[in-house]
């Protein structure tokens, strides 16, 4: 499945266009804030893919489906989040211009924890619990389900190791490449 090299690559990507639109001093708008998270909404649309994928490589179940709907609640919520920022990033000229954008974006009721602060996370909590369950299940080693917790961790340490972290879960996705064409493990019913 060729989502699990180009998602972490395209995460990879934005974490470098993200830390060279800072060498100026600020970040936005112009090309590099733009193109790095368009980058990392073609991430999302792939990671939507690869979780539907993992829930269906660890066999369905209710861990497994719990993992893939918050995925899922926080891929569509950092989809929000990138569009509005390269909306933001649009309308103004100067990154002094963002800054009243974006908090009267966040003045709107549900914004900040819908868009920007609580679902968000569950795209993190989804593919550590994707992951983990492949690996409590023996279909992944379980340095896999540790690199994903690690990669989902370092941003919330300083966001120029999101490179790094992209670096981490295309590592950790390795072992996932080999199972891409297997089926998930199906219990056949006793016939008597």
């Amino acid at each position: 499945m060729r989502s699990l090299v180009a998602a972490p690559v395209l995460v990879g990507a934005y974490g470098a266009a993200r830390i060279m639109d800072g060498f100026d001093g600020s970040r936005g708008p112009g090309l590099a804030w733009t193109v790095g998270h368009l980058f990392f909404l073609a991430a999302l649309v792939l990671f939507v893919r690869i979780f539907g994928r993992l829930r269906t490589m660890a066999g369905g179940g209710v861990t497994a489906t719990a993992g893939y709907a918050a995925g899922l609640a926080g891929a569509l919520a950092l989809a929000a989040q990138f569009t509005i920022d390269i909306v933001v990033g649009f309308l103004s000229a100067d990154h002094g211009a963002m800054g009243p954008r974006f908090e009267a974006v966040k003045a709107i009721p549900w914004v900040e924890p819908v868009v920007y602060t609580v679902v968000p996370l569950l795209f993190y909590v989804g593919m550590v619990a994707l992951v983990a369950r492949l690996a409590v299940g023996r279909r992944v080693p379980w340095w896999s389900a540790a690199l994903v917790l690690v990669q989902a961790v370092l941003p919330l340490v300083s966001k120029d190791l999101i490179p790094l972290g992209a670096a981490l879960l295309l590592l950790a996705f390795v072992p996932l490449l080999r199972l891409r064409s297997e089926q998930p493990v199906v219990h056949a019913p006793i016939s008597r």
